[in-house]
């Protein structure tokens, strides 16, 4: 399927040039067509990380769209001349279509955070119909595994396949079961345990700063220190430097 959301290619990856309006409509006008389709859910983690691994810059820019979950990302898209792009978090995404109802799939996480987040997700959103939740093993699944997978998600004839593995993992799921599995597929990362209530999203002006990666940091450090710092001091270094060549 071909869209005409315009994208913005930054540090290799073709980000989609849109805001959250343009997002709903567009899977809101076409949900039966993107059935097998994914989205990857883009910011400056994954995009660095695709700058430098070829392959997972091909399963980045083999999705329907990379949507600009962070906010540098629609910053340098609007610095390029696309106005009407701004962030589109994961989370805020899965609340407004949660709002429409809709039957979604949760592939993820533990067997613990999924019944939280359903108990949570069904008092919230009474339109939504939860019509499956799989908590898959950690280890590398065979064939036959996953095949019968396949086969349980399919039969729950989903509109949407929510994917909380984290990145890359996920993105190279979607990627590996394009075109496989019922319903549009999105990689939602740590979305799960938000609506579980096991993390808490960042404070409105943090969000609105562009600083909800410090406001995560601060919760798990250990883990994510490599990840936000390292990474955004990359990402920073490789815009600059793409900035000033083309100056």
């Amino acid at each position: 399927m071909e869209t005409n959301i315009p994208k913005v290619n930054i540090l290799g990856v073709n980000i989609a040039a849109l805001n959250m309006d343009m997002l709903k409509d567009f899977t809101f006008s076409h949900i039966k067509e993107l059935s097998g389709e994914y989205i990857c859910v883009s910011n400056v983690h994954t995009t660095v990380t695709a700058h430098d691994d070829p392959e997972y810059r091909n399963v980045q820019n083999s999705a329907i769209l990379a949507i600009p979950d962070g906010g540098p990302l629609s910053s340098e898209g609007r610095k390029r001349g696309f106005t009407q792009m701004s962030r589109t978090v994961g989370q805020d995404y899965m609340r407004e279509v949660f709002k429409e109802g809709y039957r979604h799939y949760f592939y993820g996480s533990t067997e613990e955070t999924l019944e939280k987040m359903k108990e949570n997700l069904n008092r919230e959103y009474p339109k939504m119909e939860i019509v499956g939740l799989y908590s898959p093993p950690f280890r590398k699944l065979t064939k036959e595994e996953d095949e019968e997978i396949i086969a349980m998600i399919n039969a729950t004839d989903p509109d949407f396949v929510w994917v909380g593995l984290g990145a890359p993992k996920q993105e190279n799921w979607m990627y590996d079961h394009k075109g496989k599995v019922k319903g549009l597929m999105v990689g939602v990362g740590a979305a799960f345990d938000y609506f579980a209530g096991n993390i808490k999203r960042a404070p409105k002006w943090m969000q609105d700063h562009n600083l909800e990666w410090l406001y995560r940091l601060l919760q798990d450090p250990k883990r994510l220190f490599k990840r936000y710092f390292v990474t955004n001091t990359k990402y920073l270094y490789l815009i600059s430097k793409k900035t000033n060549h083309n100056g």
